[in-house]
């Protein structure tokens, strides 16, 4: 009887071992899966210009020359910022002011140094050479398509695909819309019919804001406000800016101006002292307003806009 007792126990035993044995083989089987899944879920695939990019899942260090602008929206601060020498975006200051500057043809050397997860380029065009080939040795480089760099809304929405943040991209473009819509009501009741042009002073050169460039698409476009016949009537935006003679503004036959130009401008005492900048409509009528900070006026993006808007309503309904 104790010898069975003892079989019987024994046999218990072993089949106790068995299950956990099959048990932990189990855990085992499911923990694999979930890690494969782990590492599955590690990288996304986005099309850029030239096709599929795997991107990290895990981006702590992004620069992105020129799309700055976009990142920010979507609550992201790049590790560096565009530069030419010592100077930045000036409207994005507020939100760069401690973030180190790239020179804008990033330059392979100082990429390196930077050591990003991705970079962004804003246009096949702004890829150094046309070469990605040395970029990819030292990291993940992704290019705007043409269609995107000439829309802000295309670029914001791809590049939120990139960062893993398309809510972000709906919730921010919804905002921005409401926004545009509630200041073109505004702007309506305070001016009506009456025009609105950008001259930009750079230096000793004049350029007239075309209806479908930069600050253009948002005070002719979102903001509904009417373009005078002579900016109407100029070509469509080219992407090098071509200047206006100073004796050809004298056809500017607009009932505002917004003057987008720094105090310390060459061109700007030139053209004030003019006979023909004092013979405008709108110099007459006081209805010029000066905008020293020219930046978020001669480059697109959501800050940008949201910027100008607010400088728009502050000028023509006060």
């Amino acid at each position: 009887m104790k010898q069975l007792f003892n079989r019987s126990f024994l046999f218990l035993a072993i089949v106790s071992i068995l299950l956990v044995i099959t048990a932990c083989g189990n855990d085992s089987s499911e923990s694999d899966k979930s890690g494969n899944k782990e590492i599955e879920n590690t990288t996304r695939i986005v099309k850029d210009a030239n096709g599929d990019v795997t991107i990290p899942e895990k981006l702590d260090n992004i620069i992105a020359p020129y799309s700055e602008d976009a990142l920010l929206a979507l609550g992201i601060t790049p590790s560096h910022q565009w530069a030419i020498g010592d100077s930045v975006i000036d409207y994005l200051q507020p939100q760069l002011k401690d973030v180190p500057k790239i020179e804008w043809n990033l330059p392979v050397e100082q990429v390196v140094n930077a050591s990003p997860d991705l970079v962004i380029f804003s246009a096949p065009s702004a890829v150094p050479d046309g070469d990605l080939e040395p970029y990819k040795k030292v990291t993940t480089p992704f290019v705007l398509s043409e269609e995107d760099s000439k829309d802000w809304r295309k670029a914001l929405k791809t590049i939120s695909k990139v960062v893993g943040k398309e809510d972000k991209a709906t919730e921010v473009l919804a905002d921005y819309d409401k926004k545009a819509e509630e200041a073109k009501t505004a702007i309506h009741d305070a001016i009506g019919d009456e025009t609105v042009a950008i001259l930009w002073v750079i230096g000793d050169a004049y350029y007239l804001v075309e209806q479908d460039r930069h600050s253009g698409n948002v005070i002719y476009g979102d903001l509904g406000i009417k373009a005078p016949e002579f900016v109407a009537s100029l070509p469509a935006a080219e992407p090098t800016w071509n200047p206006i003679s100073l004796e050809k503004i004298a056809e500017l036959d607009a009932d505002h101006i917004i003057l987008a130009s720094k105090e310390t401008e060459t061109g700007l005492k030139t053209l004030q002292d003019s006979s023909v900048w004092k013979g405008l409509p709108a110099v007459k009528n006081g209805n010029v307003h000066i905008m020293n900070d020219t930046s978020n006026w001669t480059i697109t993006g959501l800050i940008a806009n949201e910027k100008t808007i607010d400088e728009t309503v502050e000028a023509l309904t006060k």
